[in-house]
């Protein structure tokens, strides 16, 4: 749940969820306009489900933007040459990809959020004329959505479930992004609902509850 409440489920504000697994405290969340048990949360005890790749839900955040810098050349540091300028300009990133080419330079992208897209972009463009870069672009037209669950990293079966989900509904990939829990991938800001839909009914998350 602290993942799902990180990567933009707005159900549970990310604090409670924080201090909840700090304190071992069971979390239920109620609907705000009908009357029902809710959705208990609370620590799984099941020894029978500890390996087994439970998807527990799906997660999307369309206030997402990507930055791309190509021609970097490839050397010690140019990492940091890129990332550090906008760290200093108080931007957050979140997923990173580097390509390098057969001519020794690399592709370099990143996303931030959509709030610091203009800021970041601007810095990366100063960046590109002082490290001898090429052509920097970017976008807010995208979105991340995640499929969360645990057994993730024991069950590779489990990220190609979804990249065939993803594929069947022709949704392209531009950036993969994994975790012990997590597989996150961004796409076009207009076929988020489509690869929610996907992904739900791949992972049987649509199905009624027995």
């Amino acid at each position: 749940m602290l993942e799902m409440a990180s990567l933009g489920s707005k159900i549970l504000q990310l604090r409670s969820v924080e201090f909840a697994g700090k304190y071992n405290v069971p979390l239920r969340v109620l609907h705000s306009f009908q009357e029902g048990p809710g959705t208990l949360i609370t620590t799984d005890d099941n020894e029978d489900s500890m390996e087994q790749p439970i998807i527990s839900g799906i997660a999307f955040n369309r206030d997402e933007a990507k930055l791309t810098i190509r021609g970097v050349p490839d050397t010690p540091g140019v990492a940091f040459k890129i990332l550090g300028p906008i760290s200093a300009a108080n931007i957050d990133i979140d997923m990173i990809v580097q390509n390098v080419a057969r001519d020794n330079t690399t592709d370099f992208t990143f996303t931030v959020n959509n709030i610091d897209y203009d800021k970041a972009i601007e810095v990366l463009r100063a960046t590109a004329l002082e490290i001898g870069a090429g052509e920097v672009s970017g976008t807010t037209s995208i979105a991340k959505v995640s499929i969360v669950g645990v057994g993730m990293r024991s069950h590779p079966g489990v990220a190609s479930c979804m990249f065939e989900a993803l594929a069947k509904e022709n949704i392209n990939i531009q950036m993969i992004s994994t975790s012990e829990i997590r597989v996150s991938v961004v796409i076009d800001e207009k076929y988020v609902e489509l690869a929610v839909r996907a992904l739900h009914t791949a992972f049987g998350l649509d199905a009624p509850e027995k």
